[in-house]
């Protein structure tokens, strides 16, 4: 596997460096830079050129919600991943759809966060049980369908096949695959889906989905 460059913005020294420490025996990840707030992340993106963000949520200066949104905007190649303090569900849904790959607690064991590295930049998107559990239990699931958005929201039957492969976490290869089309074609089908659900990556297609019942 390709090395993987990671950043990690937190405003706690000692934490940045446990992390990092923690994470030495993973060769193929790399930290490439710390930041002690959001604003010190943007700044050092463009020499640095993390392909994952490890990002805190409580900073001062700029706060991960805000970097989250603003990095999202300027660099969308770039996977962010919440790592916080805070096991707050109304927070998950919020960075999800400010454009997060992930959402991991600082109790995290580091397999869990060399999992969601690696996983974000396989599939875009990880999700833990965490995460599933807000998704489940409060903010989606249990959210009332909206009609009028029902009625314009009209999918074929392949476009559903990519959505539910997309939920179940298969790549876009192995969708291809399993479809027995390129995987040129399901990303075009994913892209197309995006623009037309109003979301910015792959984790917002399994919210909206499942939001909106989209799949069994």
């Amino acid at each position: 596997m390709e090395t993987i460059k990671v950043a990690i913005a937190d405003d706690h020294q000692i934490f940045r460096k446990g992390v990092i420490l923690s994470m030495r025996s993973y060769t193929n990840i790399k930290f490439v830079m710390e930041a002690d707030n959001g604003q010190d992340l943007l700044d050092k993106i463009p020499e640095s050129d993390p392909d994952v963000i490890l990002c805190d949520l409580k900073m001062p200066v700029k706060d991960g919600i805000d970097t989250t949104k603003q990095i999202t905007k300027e660099f969308p190649k770039i996977r962010v991943i919440i790592l916080t303090m805070y096991e707050d569900e109304r927070f998950v849904g919020h960075l999800m759809d400010c454009g997060a790959a992930g959402y991991l607690l600082k109790s995290t064991e580091p397999s869990e966060i060399k999992k969601a590295i690696t996983d974000v930049m396989t599939n875009g998107f990880y999700l833990n049980s965490f995460v599933n559990k807000v998704l489940i239990k409060k903010n989606y699931s249990k959210q009332k369908f909206n009609p009028t958005l029902t009625s314009e929201v009209v999918i074929s039957d392949r476009e559903r096949e990519v959505l539910k492969l997309v939920c179940m976490e298969f790549t876009a290869a192995e969708i291809a695959q399993k479809m027995e089309i390129s995987a040129r074609t399901v990303e075009a089908i994913k892209d197309r889906l995006m623009e037309r659900f109003g979301v910015k990556n792959s984790v917002g297609l399994v919210f909206y989905a499942m939001k909106n019942q989209l799949i069994d």
